[in-house]
């Protein structure tokens, strides 16, 4: 029996620099053509990907490339009636990911007026648990993706009040664990992931002097690998999209210099696609929206030249960020 590998190893021929031309036409010319394969196939999370979509051109400085009415009209089509919430596609349940998706495109597009506001305050509000958990949608999953959903959107829409925080934040701490990192829901295994979620939580509301920094930090640091890719947990092979995950949560926490940022940025630009642009998982893998987005995520915040500045709680273009504080209703 074969050992299992858990390292990747970079070829030499690996590109070296970053290929934004290529990365523009990949980003503009997807879900161009409804016929593909491709874009039937992620028709239950097209709304999540018009955000990554957006916030990669973002990063580019190319956001005026696209149709901004295209965007705004699909997710008018996608707002449910009833709820106030946002689904995926147009048909599809409402989610509170991809109302969070929904606010973010709004937010970069300056464009939160068009929304129904109120209605997705209430729909946010509706989703918070007894515990200070918020389920997904009506259909009950708990998990703290979700409460960091919960307060970035409202905190997007400068509406934080609406929900009840202290119940929130106990939820929350609850899902640390003893090495310092967060799971999904109490004594579930610590991930990377999920210590996005709660560390953007937590600087949401201002309450991250309720983790060990330091303590948090060397679990997080600990999850890159010999290629210079990080992990979302021990014993798993490296991916992209963990160049968001990781070092966002390190930045947050202020240690983002306790990993090896030369060998992650190789690692990063390694997986480029040389011919159709765009960012796979891990090197010769195929491209897609959500590792282009997290690989340029990644690369912002490494400061990488000819990448606008990343905000790394809300992950949207810090620009946006900035002009959302100058609104009457402040961004919270």
């Amino acid at each position: 029996m074969n050992p299992v590998v858990y390292y990747v190893t970079l070829s030499k021929d690996s590109p070296k620099t970053l290929l934004t031309d290529k990365h523009l036409k990949f980003l503009l010319s997807y879900g161009s053509n409804d016929d593909e394969y491709d874009y039937c196939t992620t028709e239950y999370l097209r709304m999540s990907g018009m955000y990554w979509v957006l916030t990669a051109l973002g990063l580019l400085g190319k956001v005026d490339e696209i149709n901004k009415r295209q965007f705004m009209d699909f997710i008018n089509a996608c707002i449910d009636k009833e709820t106030g919430g946002i689904s995926a596609s147009i048909g599809h349940d409402p989610h509170l990911l991809y109302t969070l998706s929904a606010v973010q495109i709004a937010c970069i597009l300056d464009a939160v007026s068009e929304l129904p506001v109120d209605d997705i305050v209430n729909y946010v509000k509706s989703l918070q648990q007894p515990d200070g958990s918020f389920a997904g949608d009506k259909w009950g999953e708990i998990d703290t993706r979700f409460s960091f959903c919960a307060v970035a959107c409202l905190s997007l829409l400068g509406r934080l009040d609406a929900i009840d925080i202290p119940k929130a934040t106990e939820f929350v701490m609850k899902c640390q664990n003893f090495d310092g990192a967060f799971g999904s829901l109490p004594n579930s295994e610590s991930h990377a992931g999920m210590v996005y979620c709660c560390i953007g939580f937590l600087s949401i509301i201002g309450e991250l002097s309720r983790v060990d920094a330091d303590y948090l930090g060397w679990w997080l640091c600990e999850r890159q690998l010999p290629s210079g890719g990080l992990n979302g947990r021990p014993e798993k092979l490296p991916d992209v999209c963990y160049s968001w995950w990781v070092l966002a949560s390190l930045t947050i926490l202020g240690k983002s210099s306790w990993i090896d940022t030369s060998s992650l940025i190789n690692y990063i630009l390694a997986t480029q696609d040389v011919e159709s642009g765009g960012f796979a998982d891990r090197p010769g893998d195929i491209p897609d929206p959500f590792h282009t987005l997290f690989g340029l995520t990644g690369l912002s915040l490494l400061k990488v030249p000819g990448l606008q500045k990343i905000n790394p709680t809300y992950c949207m273009p810090q620009d946006v960020i900035e002009r959302l504080r100058l609104r009457p209703q402040a961004l919270s």
